[in-house]
């Protein structure tokens, strides 16, 4: 009763309103009057001003029963005294609404609003657009007035913005763009229609009631043609008026920057827009005849590339980062020399160094690394595509020359190497133009008549492909090809030639051709550049490529539906030249082999055994073929292990579960067996994961080390993840380097091979615990007796080997002979037993019953008899080193073989090298070798590996052993692993280099300080510290060198210090204590940069000026880009040394323990450089934030890893936004703090947009409004600009708030 009664009292308020308006325009009261008296009755009445439900009644009371000059007059008037609210009223007016709020006005017809009735009332319309004029512009009385939620929410019901744009948001900043949006609309689609080109428009309508609505005039008894011709001149004259006022709105300061919003949030409505827009300035004879503005004014001023939100930089510090970085990389003479260029690619030199460590499995393709790597330092750099790719490019071919005194080793570069170059590079470039065309093509299906615009836009980045191959030339020493690349080079220069000539590359002529009469180098360069310049043109000169894959599926059908022996043949191709040296196919052939590991059940197959035991011989010939090293890694580099584990499990499962019965001979008169299958098989799934790792290789603190991670349960995860990336993406986004039919069948999960997990369990249990739970009798047990009359049968001793640890019951070492035959068991039930026997065997020789010698040669008939089981001895040994419960075994020569006859040189050369390197650690050694000891099981370990001949077979295995011997080697007290590297030169001088290199490790992970030496070294060389100038010489060259070889007789060369910490770092297991080194390294970098080039005078003189001196500028441009590089530097090194994890604990522990801790000054009570050098502080870490941030996620949100960012992201803005709201205290220098938070937001403004758009909006908020209180509103405003749909509205109100 009472709702009724406060509805029946508001219908008698309007009532009266109404009547009194009336009454007035009848006794055409002054209109001021009729307005003082309206307010003060709705006062009275306790109505809120401006009144919504006012303006409703005006405007309909208005149009047009009642559409006199005093009826406008009135509603002038309430517009004047704020009793109506402006906005409102122009919304009202711009359209037909449905009254929300009253009931009093009964609509006779529907109704037709000021801009669709501009034909017959033009008195109105013009009316309309002075209101226009002076309203639209006043937005800042709006969002300070009263009702500001309520006014914006009827504009919002009036317009319908949900039914045109599909926003459905009552945020009143959001609706404020949204509404300014739509009144430019209206007015172009209406100008559109009074020149009859509306229908030129790709929808040929407009989404607004602009259309005229007028009637047929010819009926009108009161129309005379005067007055129709003064109708139709002023209809004219307002069209020019309209038109102008698109321009007035993108002239105005505000609102051009609140359309610019639109522009940004609403891309695909936006596109619309302008293409109306553009057809207007193209045909519109009204715009021609403007005063006021041309149609290219029109264009200029909705232009893209008008920047109306850039970072304007008010602030000193703003000005200084703005003065620094806006200068170009290339623009001054000294950054003309190539060591500086190459300097802004450092990091793209030292991924590719790392990645060819080849004891490394990345699970992960180094493709699309590579690519987001040269895509964040193009947007972080600032550069053009064209740099961006040459800086690829000199990179890739730095490496391949870095090649060029190579010391020999257990482990091959060579291949690996020019598969970075010639296939990796390339595809990743690639990938960078693919998904160029991609979002084109995307914005284009948003509005299919803005491909006009995309096809102009679609070939810039391969435009600048093509340039920055043609600016190869000015490398030539680059493309001089080394030695061991030459006879490759030849032949690609060969094969391009031929392409180019329009000869088959497989017509013959190639054997044919004679080389000898042109100059080497030119055929070296010819064949690098035609090499990369064909390859990377795969996009539009395809030919070449298309024939190679073209033989590729030939080879493919033999190998699937040939005879035995096709088979055979075919897969022997595969896996030697077509996958290491066909490098514009490589991807295609390691994708290709992975199917073939997994052939197809036969349509005749009826068997009840695996249709895996007919291709026993065909499978071992491909898992022999990929076993190598180099193999390896290109599967590694391609992102094909997971592919490669997933093919593997199903083999071993099935091979290790079939007894030996059967044999099959192959082609080279070698016996095999499903022993050797499943141990081809198994070892090789074993070098794709770090089966070895012991407790003692978890690091202290959260971060573990890169590639740790690493277990059978990821790689099918990442398996299965890559497979539904590719099955959900649409199908023009898929790789052109990777085809569906080349895709796996369906997704593998490790509960599928019940054996294989089993043993993986009994595995872990292995390595973390001591053996126990043997029974006697039972199957386990009896296997156990079996294994050791084997290896040890040739022993007659009267005494059993008991093992005193596990429980295992004696076994005669005379036993039966009977053994093999009990031994032709299926792999899995014998790999169970291999532990307890291993635990026997060790015991007996700690205990004196067996010799040194015979339990080596009792491991090697085992590993012989089944070569799988090397694995378990490499994880069972490794694990009682870790646990140190066995007595040392002293290396004499008599018992244990003896290093003594080197051991002294390899730790000499081991002090030298690191002595060179600028590493000056103590002693290690204990002053003698009559000590020289090891673990029991390291000893028996190393003594085993050196029994093994240096055949193909043999590296296949030790390739296997290697990382875990050198694992424990360096681990271990010194000398372990000196005694390692010393036993194994002895055996392999050619390897001596390599082995006394690789035993510089133990160094760092027993001496902290060497490894902050190090780091420090690699700082200054990069920097050139070593010199009085800024702008000494460092770089690439300096850091990198020219690899690691010996160039001079009878020692080691020095050993760039890039090398030597890509190397060594993975030795050190404190991951935590390396980045937090990392930091406080390039602080004190900074400082030194700061000193030696900028001194303190000289610093505050440029505080006290607007950097317009010569001097000023250059100092502080060479300045900040040494700071750039050293924050390149150590991001680089954050990222490789420790990978997603180190990032993510440096944004959310490391970074803010650093602001918050208290750090020292320097005796003057300020920081080196006075408020310049803390200055300088603060942007680099900001540079060096974001330069992380970019090396692990990327800078766009393409690779998977980026999937991980918003977390991370959010937790650091939200310390940054708790720090600018007074809740955290700080420790740092206020300047530092205050250049790294304007640093680091502008950068992400800048070069990485896409990661704005997965923070909180509040938190966005929190730090936008902190910004404003350091008078930092323009960063504050570009922050939340580009922050996405959910900022818009808190950017528009800042925008009209501060009038910026």
């Amino acid at each position: 009763m009472a709702a009724e009664d406060e509805e029946a009292a508001k219908q008698r308020l309007w009532d009266g309103v109404l009547e009194l308006t009336k009454s007035a325009q009848e006794r055409a009261t002054d209109p001021l009057m009729w307005a003082m008296q309206l307010s003060a009755s709705l006062t009275t009445a306790g109505v809120s001003m401006p009144s919504v439900e006012l303006a409703e009644l005006l405007v309909s009371h208005i149009c047009w029963s009642n559409n006199h000059p005093i009826a406008w007059k009135f509603l002038e008037k309430a517009l004047t005294i704020r009793i109506v609210p402006p906005m409102l009223v122009l919304a009202l007016l711009s359209t037909s609404f449905i009254l929300g709020h009253l009931s009093v006005v009964v609509l006779l017809f529907e109704p037709e609003w000021v801009i669709p009735s501009r034909r017959r009332y033009p008195v109105a319309y013009r009316l309309y657009m002075e209101l226009l004029k002076r309203y639209a512009f006043s937005l800042l009385s709006l969002i300070n007035g009263p009702n500001y939620q309520k006014i914006m929410e009827s504009i919002n019901d009036v317009l319908q913005f949900y039914q045109i744009f599909r926003v459905q948001s009552s945020e009143p900043g959001i609706l404020i763009v949204i509404f300014v949006f739509s009144i430019v609309w209206e007015l172009l689609d209406a100008s559109l229609d009074d020149e009859g080109l509306l229908e030129f428009t790709a929808e040929k309508k407009s989404r607004w009631p602009v259309r005229s609505q007028d009637m047929d005039i010819d009926h009108l008894d009161n129309f005379d043609g005067k007055r129709m011709e003064r109708q139709e001149a002023l209809s004219k004259i307002n069209t020019i008026m309209a038109v102008e006022m698109l321009g007035e709105f993108f002239r105005d300061k505000t609102t051009s920057r609140i359309l610019y919003l639109a522009r940004r949030n609403m891309p695909a409505h936006w596109e619309c827009f302008i293409d109306h827009l553009r057809l207007l300035a193209a045909k519109s004879g009204s715009l021609r005849n403007s005063k006021n503005i041309s149609p290219e004014a029109l264009l200029q001023l909705t232009s893209a590339a008008r920047q109306v939100l850039s970072r304007e930089c008010k602030t000193n510090s703003q000005k200084q980062l703005h003065a620094v970085t806006a200068i170009s990389p290339m623009s001054s003479a000294s950054q003309c020399h190539a060591s500086v260029r190459s300097a802004l690619w450092l990091p793209i030199d030292l991924y590719l160094e790392d990645t060819m460590d080849g004891l490394q499995v990345r699970a992960t393709s180094a493709v699309e690394t590579l690519a987001g790597l040269v895509k964040g330092l193009q947007a972080l750099n600032e550069t053009t595509w064209q740099e961006a790719f040459l800086g690829l490019w000199t990179a890739a071919l730095r490496l391949v020359q870095r090649e060029r005194n190579s010391s020999e080793g257990p482990v091959p570069r060579l291949d690996t190497c020019l598969c970075m170059l010639l296939s990796i590079a390339i595809l990743s470039v690639v990938n960078i133009i693919e998904e160029d065309g991609n979002e084109l093509n995307s914005e284009a299906e948003q509005c299919s008549v803005s491909q006009r615009k995309n096809m102009e836009q679609v070939g810039k980045r391969r435009q600048d492909l093509i340039s920055s191959l043609q600016r190869l030339d000015d490398f030539e020493g680059l493309l001089t090809a080394p030695p061991p690349v030459t006879s490759l080079a030849n032949q690609a220069a060969a094969k391009a030639m031929l392409f180019l000539s329009g000869m088959s590359v497989g017509s013959g002529h190639l054997s044919g051709m004679s080389l000898n009469d042109v100059p080497l180098n030119f055929y070296a360069y010819i064949g690098l550049y035609f090499s990369v310049y064909l390859l990377v043109r795969k996009l539009s000169l395809s030919s070449w490529i298309d024939i190679s894959l073209a033989e590729l599926e030939r080879l493919y059908e033999i190998a699937v539906s040939g005879t035995d022996d096709e088979k055979i043949s075919a897969a022997t191709i595969f896996c030697g030249a077509s996958l290491t040296r066909g490098w514009s196919i490589q991807e295609h052939t390691g994708l290709l082999i992975t199917r073939l590991l997994s052939p197809a059940l036969p349509t005749d197959f009826s068997g009840s055994e695996s249709h895996l035991i007919g291709y026993a011989p065909f499978v071992n010939v491909i898992l022999v073929g990929v076993s190598s090293v180099d193999c390896i890694q290109i599967f590694s580099s391609h992102g094909l292990v997971p592919q490669l584990a997933a093919a593997l499990m199903p083999i071993c499962e099935f091979f290790g579960s079939y007894a030996p019965t059967m044999s099959w001979s192959l082609s080279t008169g070698e016996e095999i067996s499903s022993h050797v299958v499943f141990s081809n098989a198994f070892t090789l799934l074993l070098k794709l994961w770090r089966f070895d790792q012991p407790p003692l290789e978890h690091v202290m603190g959260d971060v573990t080390p890169v590639g740790s991670h690493l277990t059978p349960e990821y790689l099918l995860l990442v398996h299965n993840s890559q497979l539904a990336s590719y099955e959900n993406s649409p199908k023009n986004q898929n790789k052109t380097n990777r085809p569906s039919r080349f895709s796996p069948k369906g997704p593998v999960f490790i509960d599928s091979f019940p054996k294989l997990k089993r043993w993986y369990r009994k595995h872990q249990e292995c390595i973390v615990s001591i053996l126990s739970g043997l029974v006697p009798g039972n199957p386990v047990h009896e296997i156990v007796e079996a294994l050791l009359n084997m290896m040890f049968r040739k022993i007659n001793r009267g005494q059993p080997l008991a093992s005193t640890t596990s429980g295992s019951s004696a076994s005669s070492a005379s036993g039966s002979d009977d053994h093999s035959l009990r031994l032709k068991l299926p792999a899995w039930d014998i790999l169970e037993a291999v532990p307890f026997a291993l635990d026997a065997a060790l015991t007996a020789c700690a205990h004196g019953r067996l010799s040194p010698r015979e339990l080596t040669t009792g491991f090697k008939d085992l590993a012989d008899f089944l070569p799988a089981s090397l694995a378990t001895i490499v994880s069972y040994l490794s694990a009682e080193v870790t646990r140190g419960l066995w007595k040392p075994a002293f290396m004499n020569g008599t018992d244990w073989p003896s290093p003594a006859a080197n051991l002294a040189m390899v730790e000499q050369q081991i002090h030298k090298i690191l002595a060179a390197t600028g590493v000056n650690v103590p002693d290690l050694s204990d002053g003698g070798s009559s000590m020289l000891t090891l673990p029991l099981p390291l000893a028996a370990l190393v003594s085993l590996t050196i029994t093994y001949k240096l055949d193909r077979g043999s590296e296949r295995l030790l390739n296997m052993v290697g990382p875990a011997l050198s694992s424990l080697g360096i681990s271990c007290p010194w000398p372990c692993m000196p005694i390692i590297s010393s036993l194994w030169a002895q055996k392999v001088k050619r390897w001596s280099d390599f082995l006394v290199f690789s035993a510089s490790q133990t160094v760092f992970h027993h001496n902290r300080d060497a490894i902050v030496q190090l780091l420090r070294v690699c700082f200054a060389a990069a920097l050139g510290s070593n010199s009085s100038s800024v702008a000494s010489k460092g770089g690439v060259g300096a850091l990198l060198g020219h690899g690691f070889g010996s160039n001079f007789s009878g020692g080691l060369s020095a050993v760039a210090p890039g090398i030597l910490y890509l190397r060594v770092h993975r030795a050190v297991r404190n991951i935590m204590l390396m980045i937090e080194e990392i930091v406080s390294l390039l602080m004190h970098t900074v400082k030194d940069i700061v000193n030696s080039g900028l001194p303190l005078e000289k610093t505050e003189k440029l505080k006290k000026t607007k950097f317009n001196t010569k001097y000023g500028q250059v100092s502080l441009s060479a300045a900040m880009s040494q700071v750039k590089l050293a924050a390149s530097l150590g991001a680089s090194l954050v990222w490789l040394t420790g990978g997603l994890s180190s990032v993510q604990a440096l944004f959310k522990e490391i970074l803010p323990s650093w602001f918050i801790s208290l750090h020292g000054s320097d005796p003057n009570g300020q920081d080196s450089g006075g408020g310049m050098g803390a200055m300088l502080a603060g942007y680099a870490l900001a540079y060096f934030t974001v330069y992380s941030g970019i090396f692990a996620w990327g800078a766009d949100s393409v690779s998977v890893a980026s999937k991980r960012r918003p977390k991370v992201l959010q937790k650091h803005l939200e310390f940054v936004a708790s720090a600018l709201d007074g809740k955290i205290s700080l420790g740092c220098n206020k300047a530092t703090w205050r250049a790294y938070v304007t640093g680091y937001l502008s950068l992400m403004v800048s070069c990485t947009p896409a990661w704005m758009l997965e923070v909180d909006v509040e938190v966005l908020k929190r730090v936008s409004k902190g910004l404003k209180q350091w008078n930092e509103e323009e960063l504050a405003l570009a922050l939340l600009g580009i922050s996405g749909f959910g900022t818009m509205g808190a950017a528009a109100e800042m925008i009209v708030e501060t009038g910026i």
